[in-house]
């Protein structure tokens, strides 16, 4: 299964992209809004983690992109954000998001979205 981080901190992207990894996933990576979408439409990820806050662009407009492209829309998409609003979780879920973690990450409870999202078995979160 193929998952696209976009996310801007590098050493949180290498976190969770060597944990997933270590756990079967492909990871995909993108550091910022614009790279975030091309990464999508071109690869097409099983899943997307998401962070809000980015460089060109934020995470709720690249999220609202996705779920409008016919190539996109249908990719589960779980953001991942500092922002502890808890109105940026309605708001992201409104516009498609399924699930929303706060930072610090929990990776487990991520990681068991993502199995659970994928159907990759029981999820333990």
């Amino acid at each position: 299964m193929k998952v696209l981080i976009a996310e801007d901190d590098r050493m949180l992207s290498d976190m969770l992209s060597a944990r997933l990894r270590t756990s079967g996933f492909q990871v995909l990576t993108a550091y910022d809004a614009m790279q975030a979408l091309m990464v999508a439409v071109r690869s097409v990820p099983s899943v997307i983690i998401l962070d809000i806050s980015m460089p060109a662009g934020t995470g709720l407009d690249v999220l609202a992109q996705l779920k409008r492209s016919n190539k996109t829309a249908l990719i589960p998409v779980i953001v991942l954000t500092a922002n502890a609003d808890p109105e940026m979780g309605n708001t992201a879920r409104g516009l498609g998001a399924v699930e929303y973690f706060t930072k610090p990450p929990d990776i487990e409870k991520i990681e068991a979205s993502l199995k659970k999202l994928l159907g990759m078995g029981k999820a333990t979160a």
